[in-house]
């Protein structure tokens, strides 16, 4: 490693690293604009000038463009590299527009501190100013071009790091231009980046403009709650109403970017339809009364009826404080529950992911981008989880070959293969993959299923036809590809599918690969939720038990089940049959209004927590602040009353965890002893500190026994079944960000998307509407057909705009005769 010295002080830095680097590890901050660790060195903006004393470089050089070599001696504090830096500056500055006042970057612009720090305080220049015409860039950046320096970050960053084409760099001298052909929308979903890696104020937060400068706000680390990846944030209020998310940075996690969705989806917090009112019988009620009713009648109901008639139902978005504590109400009461995840499919595929999420095999989001293999298994990564579709393309930048074997039109950011297969394909096609690494010793670590299957070909198998596809271009080979990462969704595939993944895994280690498993989950703490003891009861069965009168009241604690659930005709007639329904939450939702006792929660700002993300990672969210309503809505856009009290408006949400605690009884105080005392009686490594994985504990004697669905085919054959799969996208479905009304602006219209040789043989076109009917009920979608989809599969989003919960399920094979023409608006 070469040794150098910066500023009399020497260190070792691996080679390759260049010097501004280095010099950052001594604590040395050499000036940078167009410098960025996440893009690497351009050399553009000549403001990391230093002086090299000796070694094989001499003189005035960009640190960010030389790499360290031994015995270089540097000075960042020479009287010429001093000056050099304070000319830069200055021709910087020619024309820039000076409006610091009126500009959101102010209080934290890279361009004023360096202004500052490098001694430029006077304007010698008097000739006219350069100006430009800004461009509209969509409802979430602002363009304001004439503050640009030409350090060339945002061109880098949206062309190269996240892969999109439509803003770049246009002009040339001093007439560069960074911005699109022609106004409009920013076609990627991480344009805010933009925001944040831009060194002055050239793009600005749209929704949050005008409202406050960084010290005007409180501000504290948070966590993302719209997907399973947990990517850290840090989150922004002012007078009692959220106002701001900007990216944070955790190497382990999403590095130095988020996606919009986690940034703009804060509004549900401070929303005027946030529900603050506690309500008993559809009337307002103090807090307190309405707590004292709902425990009341929870007592008389296990009196007359039993423990057992009392079922409680927990959240995926909720934090680990709320879901240990209704675990430990249940056990101490004697309740049932807690069901969190409510679809079948979701809830058997995470006890699957529990049981084969090994420490060992486990790799975080950011180790994702140094593969050089990924096979992407039943995820469509933009929508299900965007910032792995941007990790994947780190790698593919690298040379790591992507491989996508989903049934959807997957689009992402760079080019990748994509075998559009049907769900029911991908057990036999990973079975069929291990052959390629199958010897007797290696098959005898796996799970029984994959034993039984070895054993049913012999000792020495040899690989079946797989429908032309090349297996064996399909997995990492020894001496080829070293580093191979599987990705494997929930969301469409089933247990067994993830018991051969966690296989084939294990089977490529044992070939001398390291290879590691990567899996997407449904919500914020899925495997949270995952790793509660089994509770012996499934919405399915509870369910039922409301039907039959077995339940006679139940405890909701922030999960929509309204807007979650696909069995909305059922559900609605088992609320009907319950006595008691308490709902607590934080989101207005039609099942509020059917409770007999609301009360309103917390969000994630107000009471902070923590969240375990897909990989086994604890990680903690600080409170910003303390609760309330906003000053903008107790004011009604004017000053706020001048009343004088102790309360604060709006003020009565208090944690979950804290009133599903009172719930229970005297038994258990609502004290913040119970967090501690929960969370010990779940997991002895629930303890660790934040930042760190939790040490599963897989079932090793668990493993999945059913047999594996075989090679299927799967065509547009006259008369065969359609499986229809509800899906995520990145805006629309997502519960929380759904309620934002600048995603809202962005969102794509609904439609179901199938293969245009199957819209034939149904009589649909593009464009066109259909009506989608099943034995529960029926929805109009519009049709949109992709050549890309694999044959015999329909998809419908989970779009806030569809009934789709009328539907009666989440993946159901259907005739072809439920797919009709159907000429009209969607529904929904």
């Amino acid at each position: 490693m070469p040794s150098i010295t910066i500023d009399k002080r020497s260190i070792e830095v691996p080679a390759g690293t260049k010097v501004i680097e280095a010099a950052e590890r001594l604590g040395i901050m050499i000036p940078r604009f167009c410098y960025h660790p996440a893009l690497g060195s351009v050399g553009a903006c000549r403001v990391c000038a230093v002086q090299f004393l000796e070694g094989p470089v001499k003189g005035i050089q960009m640190s960010c463009m030389i790499s360290a070599q031994d015995g270089m001696v540097i000075s960042t504090t020479d009287d010429e590299a001093v000056d050099f830096r304070r000319h830069v500056i200055e021709w910087l500055m020619l024309n820039h527009p000076h409006d610091c006042p009126v500009c959101d970057e102010g209080g934290h612009c890279l361009l004023q501190d360096l202004t500052v720090s490098g001694n430029h305080g006077l304007r010698r220049y008097q000739g006219k100013k350069r100006t430009h015409r800004d461009q509209y860039l969509g409802p979430l950046v602002q363009h304001e071009m004439n503050r640009c320096i030409q350090c060339y970050r945002c061109a880098r960053y949206y062309q190269e790091f996240s892969g999109y084409r439509d803003l770049g760099v246009m002009g040339i001298g001093s007439r560069v231009y960074f911005g699109r052909s022609a106004p409009g929308r920013l076609e990627s979903p991480f344009s805010g980046n933009l925001i944040d890696i831009c060194p002055t104020g050239v793009y600005t937060d749209k929704p949050s403009r005008f409202t406050g400068r960084r010290w005007d706000f409180e501000r504290a680390p948070s966590i993302c709650l719209h997907c399973s990846l947990g990517c850290n944030l840090v989150a922004s209020a002012r007078y009692r109403q959220v106002v701001r998310h900007e990216a944070r940075l955790n190497a382990n996690v999403n590095g130095y970017f988020i996606c919009d969705r986690g940034r703009y989806a804060y509004p549900y917090a401070s929303s005027p339809l946030r529900p603050r009112q506690a309500l008993v019988e559809g009337r307002a009620a103090p807090l307190e009364n309405a707590l004292q009713t709902a425990q009341g009648r929870l007592a008389h109901i296990v009196k007359q009826h039993g423990a057992q008639a009392v079922a409680v139902v927990g959240s995926v978005r909720s934090n680990l404080e709320t879901l240990a504590v209704l675990h430990q109400v249940c056990r101490r009461c004697d309740w049932q529950g807690p069901v969190c995840e409510i679809d079948p499919q979701r809830a058997a595929n995470l006890r699957a992911v529990v049981q084969r999420l090994e420490p060992d095999l486990a790799i975080s989001l950011g180790a994702v981008t140094a593969a050089d293999h990924v096979l992407v298994l039943g995820v469509d990564p933009l929508n299900e989880a965007p910032m792995l579709a941007l990790s994947l393309r780190q790698a593919q930048r690298q040379g790591a070959r992507i491989t996508v074997i989903d049934p959807r039109a997957v689009e992402m950011p760079f080019d990748f293969e994509h075998l559009a297969l049907h769900p029911d394909q991908w057990d036999g096609l990973i079975q069929r993959m291990m052959l390629n690494f199958y010897t007797p010793e290696r098959a005898a670590t796996l799970g029984q299923n994959s034993q039984k299957y070895f054993a049913a070909l012999g000792d020495t198998p040899a690989a079946p036809p797989a429908g032309g596809i090349d297996l064996q271009s399909l997995t990492a080979q020894p001496g080829v590809a070293q580093r191979m990462v599987l990705v494997c969704g929930t969301e469409l595939a089933r247990p067994s599918t993830i018991h051969l993944a966690a296989d084939l895994v294990l089977m490529q280690r044992a070939a001398g690969i390291e290879s590691k498993l990567f899996f997407t989950l449904s919500g914020a703490n899925a495997l949270g939720t995952a790793l509660l003891p089994d509770t012996g009861i499934d919405f399915e069965e509870l369910l039922t038990g409301a039907e039959n009168g077995r339940i006679k009241a139940l405890v909701v604690v922030e999960n929509d089940l309204w807007n979650a659930s696909a069995h909305r005709q059922r559900l609605q007639q088992a609320l009907k049959d319950l006595e008691l329904l308490v709902v607590l939450d934080y989101l207005d939702s039609p099942l509020n209004a059917r409770a007999n006792v609301f009360l309103p929660t917390q969000t994630i700002y107000e009471t902070g927590g923590q969240w375990i993300n897909q990989e086994g990672r604890l990680q903690q969210a600080q409170a910003v602040y303390a609760g309330g309503e906003s000053i903008a809505m107790t004011g009604n856009g004017d000053h706020p009353p001048r009343v004088f009290g102790s309360s604060v408006p709006g003020g009565e949400p208090q944690p979950a965890w804290q009133m599903a605690a009172v719930l229970g009884g005297s038994r258990i105080a609502p004290n913040p002893g119970i967090i501690e005392e929960a969370l010990a009686a779940l997991h002895l490594s629930f303890g660790a500190a934040a930042d760190q994985r939790v040490v599963l504990k897989p079932d090793t004697e668990a493993r999945f026994t059913q047999n594996a669905y075989p090679m299927s085919p799967a065509g547009a054959e006259t008369g065969q079944p359609l499986t229809l799969l509800l899906a995520e996208w990145t805006i629309g479905t997502e519960a929380l960000a759904a309620l934002s009304p600048p995603l809202q602006e962005v969102e794509p219209a609904p439609a179901a998307s199938l293969h245009p040789k199957e819209a034939e043989r149904l009589g649909l076109t593009h464009g066109g509407q259909m009506t989608i009917t099943t034995p529960s009920g029926r929805l109009t979608a519009t049709v949109k057909t992709d050549p890309r989809m694999a044959l015999g599969i329909v998809v419908l989003p989970r779009h806030r705009r569809l009934d789709w919960q009328e539907l009666g399920g989440t993946r159901m094979s259907l005739a072809a005769d439920c797919f009709r023409p159907q000429n009209g608006s969607t529904h929904g």
